[in-house]
This record gives structure tokens, C-alpha cells and sequence, in this order.
């Protein structure tokens, strides 16, 4: 999906949540050839990880956290571990203050290609005082972030203004196929081999030489979006080395990642929509208008406006969708982007141009290609621009918020200069117990990839929140969710499975703010 381009962990600003995205797509026909893809990786062959060399972190808030920081270098290709080539995995520890120590948590905040160093300090959020008996291990995937190399094409490409993203004539559809084009050779002449080394299979290994690093036995792992699918390819290739392991927002692994985006532009109509109704039954205090359809009349004049004249210069149409998506992942947001909405519907975009470049990536593309270089390699794209377009001009008629915004960020992938490969086949038969977490509106993983999992996985739990709408949003003060979480990571204990395909338990998520 077309997930904003930096994961944001926003405390005291926006929201204390984490806001980030990822799902999956089905398999599609191409003319492009999927490599193979390599065999499992056999440990024995591994070169043995040096012990990792942990020293104070400089970023002040993990300086806080009285967090540790290294580095550990790992083979580039895990299909040939020990050809000398290497990537360099940055990595946080906020040790364990409590017995009995229970090992290692490690954690991934979605994406792909967001930065997980911060969520080493995500135990102090769990409750009852569970997550003081794990060592914390935050880290960013390879090419990401504090990693090296680090991946880049052109730091300046989500910066404003850019075409519009609904398409009016043919000569707009080319001018942004020009740019995902030349943005996909950009990326392959800036970053060489690495291209061919950044799935989700690469990241999994990646986690499993932390572990060695660790000298921990096993691990525990809690996967936020997108890092739900990469725990869950975790568990499939090292079972054994699972202890326990946490899914909020949980990807549907059979369909990465062509067509979840076609899924999820659905998906986010709904929850744009439920924004909108509920900027409508405030219009006291938003003056967007008094019902929904109003309040779509007022973004879409904002945004023809700002598409014939970009305020500042940098701040044109698609600037405006990328700043608003958010409310689609976040109940918590509604106010603050409800505020900047009106506020620009009145001509002072000054509040949304603040959030647009404190949410979105400008001037650094590590994100976005971050994000890329997992998706277009993890499976087969559509080779083909009329199937895009095809998908495109038939959901926008249903979806019109996000369908061309989505279609123009991955498009990328069409033309992607690296080989694309076959996606894990997920087993979670021989995992142990886990937990999964999912509103059943969350637009950015629709809850029946939780379904698919739990189907899975026959030892999981699934606690549902029905009626949510927003994304990831755990261990964000929801007592009954928090408690839930906080009971397993004490002792194991899971709410009993229940026969059929639904939820095994459920909490009420968080109420509509009141503005």
C-alpha cells in the first residue's frame, strides 16, 4: 500500500501512537520473471557474529531511556554468507530492570523501510510493569535508517509540489509515469547491490544473526503493520527459536503486495469517509459542512484550488492527500488535522504545511526506498502500465481518495531494477502461542488478513476491536488491549481459542475523540 513515507512515533506533538502501514497484494501475472527464490538459510554456513559491542546511544530520547547502541555486521546475501560481502544492522537494547528475565523482545514498527532504533523503549509502555523483564531491541532493517549502507535514490522526490494524483488528462498519467520511471533507475544507479538484498526473507535471516549476536536461545518479537508479516516469516523459517510474539495490524501474507493496495484504497475510503461524517457532526466547530458529502465538496475544492496554485509553491494537491491520509490510520489525529483542514478550506494552509512536513519525508527518500526495495522484491509486480491503469480507473470510481495517490507511490515497482522473487509460503504450524491485535475497520491492514493468519497459525489468539478504525495502535493507553498484552508477556497466558473463523476475544477500542 501507499503507507506515509516516515513511520512517525509522535509524542506530545500530534499523537502518542505509532502510525505507520504496510499490506499485502495478491500474486499477479507478469512478463517480468521472478527469480528463485534461495534456499532456507542453513545456520552452519553463517559466518559466527563478533559479540555485539554496546555503547551509549547519542540520540537524546534513547539517551533518556538509558538505552545502548551498536552495530552488527551481517552478510550481504544470505543465499552466500561467507563471499565477504556485509550490511551493517543498527541496533538499540534498553536492558531488562526486573527478575525473572524473561529474554529478548526484539521489535519493527511496520514500513517497510521505517526506523525501529526508538522502540527499543516500547517495555515502558507495557503495563503491570511485564515489559521490565525483557531486554528491549530496537533496530533498523537493513538499508534504513542508522544502517549501512543506507539506502537512497533521490533525497528531494516527495517534495512539493507534485502532479496532481487523479489524473484528468493522459498528458498527467505520463507526466507521473515519467517520474516513478525515472525514480526506479534513479534508485538502481545509487545503490548497486543492495537492491538484490532487501526482502523480507533477507530481513528475517537478518533477525535470526541478531539473535545469534545476542547469544540469546530464543527471542520474542512484537511486529507493528508491516512488521507483523516479517514476525510471521520469522516464524515460519525459525520456529524453534520463537518464545513469544505480538501482531497489531496484521498483514494477510497470502496476498503481498500488488493487490492489498487495490484492498486497502477501498479500505481507506471508508475511513476517510468516517473522518469526513464525523467532521460533518462538528461543523460547529470545523465549518466543512453539515454532512459528509459537504465535507467532500470542501476538500475537493481545496484541492483544485491548490492544484491550480501550490500555497508557498510547495504545497499543491497531492501534498494535501499524503497530510490528510493520516486521519485514515488514527482516530487521534482527527482534531489537530480536522483544525488544519478548516483552517485551509478558509485559505491558510500554513497548519497543514506544517503537518505535511513533520509526517511526510521531505528532502530524505531513505523511507520511501526503504519501503520499495522490500516490497517491488518480495514478489512479481504487473510488468504491464495498462493493468494499473485498468485497476486504477476502476476502483477510483469507489475510492477516489487514495486509489491514484496509492497507484503513483508504488509505481515504482513496474520498472524496479532489481529481480523480483517468491514470497515465504507463511507456516505457523509449529510456532508457539501468539498474540494478534486488530480494529476491524483498520484501513491500512484490513482486519481479514488477522483472519488469515489466525487460519495460520492454529495456536494464535485474535483479540478484535470492533468498529476501530484506527492502525497499530497498542499499548497506546486502552486498558482492556494494554492488559491483554501485558498478561502474556508476564506468563504466557492467552485468552482461550475459539472454534470458527472470528475473534477468540475482543475489547472496545478507543471512543471518537470529542473536539
Amino acid at each position: 500500500m501507499r503507507r506515509p513515507v516516515v513511520l512517525v512515533l509522535v509524542v506530545g506533538v500530534l499523537v502518542a501512537a505509532l502510525v505507520a502501514g504496510v499490506v499485502g497484494g495478491v500474486l499477479v501475472s507478469s512478463s517480468r520473471r521472478a527469480a528463485p527464490a534461495p534456499a532456507p538459510s542453513v545456520e552452519a554456513t553463517w559466518p559466527t557474529p563478533a559479540a555485539i559491542d554496546w555503547r551509549a546511544c547519542t540520540e537524546s530520547s534513547l539517551q533518556a531511556a538509558g538505552a545502548e547502541c551498536a552495530t552488527v555486521t551481517a552478510p550481504l546475501d544470505w543465499s552466500a554468507p561467507q563471499d565477504g560481502r556485509t550490511v551493517r544492522i543498527a541496533v538499540s537494547r534498553v536492558r531488562h530492570t526486573e527478575k525473572p528475565y524473561r529474554g529478548v523482545m526484539l521489535v519493527n514498527p511496520g514500513g517497510p523501510g521505517a526506523s525501529g532504533l526508538q522502540y527499543a523503549t516500547l517495555g515502558s509502555s507495557v503495563p503491570k510493569g511485564a515489559g521490565a523483564h525483557y531486554d528491549w531491541i530496537g533496530f533498523d532493517p537493513r538499508g534504513v535508517g542508522a544502517s549501512r549502507p543506507r539506502l537512497t535514490c533521490r533525497a528531494d522526490y516527495a517534495n512539493g509540489p507534485r502532479p496532481a494524483y487523479s489524473p484528468a488528462t493522459a498528458a498527467g498519467i505520463a507526466a507521473w509515469r515519467r517520474l516513478a520511471e525515472g525514480y526506479a533507475e534513479a534508485c538502481g544507479k545509487r545503490n548497486g547491490a543492495l537492491l538484490e538484498h532487501v526482502t523480507t526473507r533477507d530481513s528475517a535471516n537478518d533477525m535470526e544473526y541478531l539473535r545469534l549476536a545476542l547469544r540469546a536461545p530464543t527471542i520474542s518479537y512484537y511486529g507493528f503493520s508491516y512488521g507483523t508479516y516479517l514476525g510471521q516469516v520469522y516464524a515460519t523459517l525459525y520456529p524453534k527459536r520463537l518464545d513469544r510474539m505480538v501482531l497489531d495490524s496484521t498483514v494477510d501474507p497470502t496476498r503481498v503486495w500488488y493487490g492489498a493496495n487495490l484492498d486497502q484504497d477501498v479500505a481507506f475510503q471508508t475511513a476517510i469517509d468516517a473522518w469526513f461524517g464525523w467532521l460533518a457532526k462538528h461543523d460547529d466547530r470545523y465549518r466543512l459542512g453539515g454532512t459528509r458529502q459537504a465535507v467532500q465538496a470542501s476538500y475537493d475544492r481545496l484541492a483544485a484550488a491548490l492544484a491550480a496554485k501550490p500555497a508557498g509553491g510547495v504545497f499543491g494537491s497531492a501534498e494535501l492527500a499524503d497530510t490528510l491520509l493520516y486521519a485514515g490510520y488514527s482516530q487521534s489525529l482527527w482534531t489537530d488535522l480536522g483544525d488544519a483542514f478548516s483552517r485551509g478550506a478558509r485559505g491558510s494552509t500554513t497548519r497543514l504545511q506544517e503537518y505535511w512536513r513533520t509526517l511526510n519525508e521531505v528532502d530524505d527518500d531513505n523511507g520511501y526506498v526503504g519501503y520499495l526495495a522490500v516490497e517491488c522484491t518480495d514478489q512479481v509486480w504487473p510488468g504491464e502500465w495498462s493493468t494499473w491503469e485498468a485497476d486504477a480507473r476502476r476502483l477510483s470510481r469507489r475510492a477516489p481518495f487514495e486509489t491514484w495517490a496509492n497507484t503513483w507511490f508504488n509505481a515504482p515497482c513496474r520498472t524496479w531494477p532489481a529481480k523480483a522473487g517468491t514470497p515465504v509460503d507463511v507456516d505457523g504450524t509449529k510456532a508457539p502461542p501468539i498474540l494478534m491485535i486488530g480494529e476491524t475497520l483498520d484501513a491500512a491492514t484490513p482486519f481479514s488478513g488477522s483472519l488469515a493468519v489466525r487460519r495460520l497459525f492454529p495456536r494464535a489468539r485474535l483479540l478484535a476491536e470492533p468498529g476501530g478504525t484506527s492502525h497499530a495502535e497498542s499499548l497506546n493507553g486502552n486498558d482492556c488491549v494494554d492488559g491483554t498484552i501485558a498478561d502474556y508477556l508476564a506468563d504466557g497466558s492467552l485468552p482461550a481459542r475459539k472454534a470458527g473463523d472470528g475473534p477468540d476475544t475482543t475489547c472496545a477500542p478507543a471512543p471518537q475523540p470529542t473536539p
